[in-house]
């Protein structure tokens, strides 16, 4: 299958307090957030399809990982992931992508209940079924299909954990709509407006059966830790 695979890592991450991008931090597993989901993305495609977006502090990520490629977005301190992302899918124009947020810890297995949308080109963002917290992105669905994608989301039926994809035949328009977003928009607000305006149908993928959570305090890295003892 041609994919490509998008790693967002420009943020600063200043919620954890760490003087070192977010991705670089340590597990208990002995490696970092970033380095797991390396490994894992190698189990199942090629780390050679790897591109990961930097930022903050990027020298430190691009020597830890010479054998990904790299796209730099330079106002890392001003924009939001609707821009990283955006910087990203320019270069993938005609291809799918899979992309996934730098502080996401995630069990491998999940892949394989991806994997079947991947094959058959069907966009999607993959959803935690199990809880709904404020804080977090949500989702609605409106005949089988997400209709409504944001922190704000009255009534959501889970969680976003932060991996999703976009098929090669939806990218267009949703590069036209990450183009539209402000520059600290997410980019599930891009995900949104082409589903609003352009009709983009996209499933929620439930992988509630595996561990996966974003990191972004430290009671999100401890209970990260927790699973992976």
């Amino acid at each position: 299958m041609i994919m490509k695979i998008v790693i967002l890592a420009a943020g600063m991450g200043s919620r954890l307090g760490n003087p070192f991008p977010k991705p670089l931090t340590p597990l208990v597993n002995g490696k970092s957030i970033m380095q797991m989901q390396v490994d894992n993305i190698n189990s199942y495609y090629s780390v050679e399809d790897i591109n990961v977006v930097v930022g903050f502090k990027k020298d430190l990520i691009m020597e830890r990982f010479p054998e990904v490629s790299y796209i730099y977005n330079p106002l890392f301190d001003t924009t939001n992931t609707s821009k990283s992302l955006l910087r990203a899918l320019r270069k993938f124009k005609d291809k799918s992508v899979l992309w996934m947020n730098g502080d996401v810890v995630f069990d491998e297995k999940l892949f394989d209940v991806l994997n079947p949308f991947i094959k058959k080109k069907q966009s999607f963002v993959a959803v935690n079924t199990s809880k709904v917290a404020d804080e977090e992105v949500k989702y609605t669905l409106e005949n089988g299909f997400i209709k409504e994608l944001s922190k704000t989301v009255k009534g959501g039926l889970g969680e976003a954990v932060g991996i999703n994809y976009i098929a090669s035949k939806d990218i267009n328009s949703f590069i036209a709509r990450l183009e539209e977003c402000d520059a600290n928009d997410y980019f599930e607000r891009g995900i949104e407006i082409a589903i609003e305006k352009d009709g983009l149908e996209v499933c929620a993928v439930d992988i509630s059966q595996f561990n996966c959570m974003e990191v972004d305090f430290q009671e999100d890295l401890d209970n990260a830790n927790k699973l992976l003892e």
